[in-house]
């Protein structure tokens, strides 16, 4: 379960600020039929410290619901542990395959807190935990002393790190420290989409992907090919996803980039019928891919990033917060309050 493509969708959120759970529903089942190897709920990307513990247990419960089989792993994070807790237990009785924990807080935590916030979490859990280690949310950066210490607590099975380094040796040279380090049951995913092909050219597990949550097809099109070996192809793959990895640096985060994306995508569309008898060729019984398939019509056009997205368009909306509709998250509008 901890390996291949994980893919984080949106939780899509309207203006009235209440989850559109028919959409979320659709992104979920979208993702099952594509065939990405888990789903990941309630990450980051899917808003989840915007969300009232209600609201997340009942998504738990429709990403479960409509994953097909396809192994959830759900976000608990949270800044009080009693409310990390309540999100784990939500998690396990939706049927949860696993959960994704970041150490949340507004107060800043010293690696005695994490491990203790961990262990007391892991204690609690029967199911298997992702340690989410995502500095530039959360500004507090693990050291391999406490992602030592931490492997070794019950239900751990996997890391979620940052990119690793640039040079491809000097990143094989550091997945390799830190296969030393874990136990071998403890995987180690990429995060951070833009070094996706890096990382598991470089020999991690599974890519945790924001990307993969909204072009599924794409990304595993990449994870796909770095796990056959395939090192270059897998780099060709990320070129082509760059211009939205750009706009993640150039717009402070993935979000706004993501809500941006899924709004001009529009809502997935349901399996289109066979064709009618006497015609020619069918139709694909399962859902399409939009973005590649927006991608194919747009491939003269190098500047728009896959999914037809214009990348014009996308820079306009995504600085300004109000990507509107039902696919922005609640985080865009309440940036574009503060404004």
């Amino acid at each position: 379960m901890f390996t291949g493509l994980s893919a984080f969708p949106l939780t899509p959120i309207p203006g009235n600020g209440s989850v559109d759970e028919k959409a979320f529903a659709s992104l979920v089942g979208r993702l099952a039929t594509v065939g990405v190897d888990s789903i990941g709920a309630l990450g980051s990307t899917g808003s989840y410290a915007y969300l009232t513990l209600e609201e997340r247990a009942r998504a738990a419960r429709i990403a479960v619901e409509h994953a097909d089989g396809v192994p959830v792993i759900v976000g608990i994070g949270a800044l009080r542990t009693r409310q990390v807790l309540q999100t784990a237990e939500d998690a396990q009785n939706a049927g949860a395959a696993g959960v994704l924990l970041a150490p949340v807080s507004y107060q800043p935590l010293t690696d005695d807190d994490v491990f203790g916030l961990f262990e007391e979490v892991t204690a609690n859990l029967s199911i298997p935990l992702v340690i989410y280690d995502t500095p530039g949310t959360t500004h507090f950066t693990f050291t391999d002393e406490l992602y030592t210490r931490l492997a070794w607590l019950p239900q751990v099975a996997s890391i979620k790190i940052p990119a690793p380094p640039d040079d491809p040796a000097q990143a094989r040279a550091r997945v390799e420290h830190l296969r030393r380090l874990l136990p071998e049951t403890v995987t180690v995913g990429i995060s951070g989409d833009a070094a996706a092909a890096r990382g598991l050219n470089a020999g991690c597990d599974a890519w945790y992907s924001v990307i993969g949550g909204t072009f599924p097809q794409s990304a595993l099109a990449l994870t796909r090919a770095a796990q056959a070996g395939r090192h270059e192809q897998a780099l060709e793959e990320s070129q082509r996803l760059q211009p939205l990895s750009d706009l993640f640096a150039q717009h402070g985060g993935s979000l706004r980039v993501v809500a941006a994306a899924a709004a001009h995508l529009g809502p997935p569309q349901p399996p289109a019928a066979p064709a009618r008898s006497g015609r020619q060729g069918t139709r694909p019984p399962r859902h399409r891919d939009r973005a590649a398939a927006a991608h194919h019509v747009t491939a003269r056009r190098p500047p728009r990033p896959e999914g037809g997205v214009d990348g014009e368009a996308a820079r306009s909306r995504a600085p300004s917060c109000r990507t509107g509709g039902p696919w922005t998250p609640r985080f865009t509008t309440i940036c574009a309050r503060g404004r």
